[in-house]
């Protein structure tokens, strides 16, 4: 199984290449929060030891891919365009991107055709760059998009992945959802009491790792995405403790009738490639 990672949002105010030089004392895989002093799109030169792999968050202040005004929604593509070609020099995959809100709730519909054309966009910006872009499950904001597992189809369609924020989809309650219908190709773990995104550590919230960990495949990012570096030791420990290798299961029943998923409701859709303790 890949040792979990961690986001370099936890060292915020740090410059990068010290982010990176702290968090390599805990892990061999980061992701670049790319915003604030992260900037990828700046000129700084980046430590990266042989051991290291990357993995890039896009930046979230003043993007908006799902914007009603067409401004706004392409200058947030040229900006994420901008920061693939910055993941592929530094050989960073795949680049995490939010999708987007609407502000208005009369907006809604506006906005997903917004989004719909930032995802073609995006897609070219995959296949021009070779770095794969994953869109991540947003949380409790009903503004925003990509709450449940509906923006799936249009991902698959387009050739693009999503990122499963554990966290976020525990919040809406579409956790089982997302690991019924859905292959991310990276995850970000933390934990929350199912009321706000308090981005805790793994084991301090009421989401239930021991039995999630082993649906989530182990040839993927796991990243830890907590504030304060004071949390990513005990949460990456929580993460090597409860991680497990293990098989891939044969029928969608026997997924279902795992401890976490008891009592939640099936969507009608067909995902292969589950995983279980051995």
């Amino acid at each position: 199984m890949r040792a979990p990672g961690c986001s370099t949002w936890c060292c915020i105010g740090r410059p990068l290449p010290d982010a990176i030089e702290r968090l390599s004392l805990h892990t061999d895989r980061i992701e670049i929060f790319a915003d604030a002093a992260h900037d990828l799109l700046g000129d700084a030169t980046l430590p990266k030891p042989k051991s290291l792999s990357f993995s890039v968050h896009a930046p979230t202040a003043d993007i908006n891919i799902a914007s009603t005004r067409e401004g706004v929604r392409r200058a947030s593509i040229a900006i994420l365009s901008q920061v693939c070609r910055r993941a592929a020099e530094i050989d960073a995959s795949p680049v995490v991107v939010h999708p987007g809100l609407f502000p208005w709730p009369g907006q809604r519909e506006e906005s997903s055709a917004a989004l719909l054309r930032s995802l073609d966009e995006l897609a070219d910006i995959q296949d021009e760059t070779g770095v794969a872009v994953a869109i991540e499950n947003m949380g409790g904001w009903e503004m925003c998009h990509f709450r449940d597992p509906s923006l799936l189809p249009e991902l698959r369609e387009r050739g693009l992945s999503f990122c499963l924020d554990v966290g976020h989809a525990h919040l809406n309650g579409v956790l089982a959802d997302f690991l019924a219908c859905g292959s991310p190709c990276a995850v970000h773990l933390h934990d929350n009491g199912g009321i706000s995104d308090d981005h805790l550590p793994p084991g301090a919230g009421s989401i239930d790792f021991a039995a999630l960990l082993p649906h989530l495949s182990p040839d993927i990012p796991w990243i830890l995405e907590v504030p304060d570096i004071s949390l990513v030791e005990p949460g990456l420990a929580f993460l090597r403790e409860h991680g497990c290798r293990g098989r891939y299961l044969e029928t969608e029943e026997e997924f279902f009738s795992k401890q976490y998923l008891k009592g939640k409701n099936q969507k009608n859709c067909s995902q292969s490639g589950r995983y279980n303790e051995k």
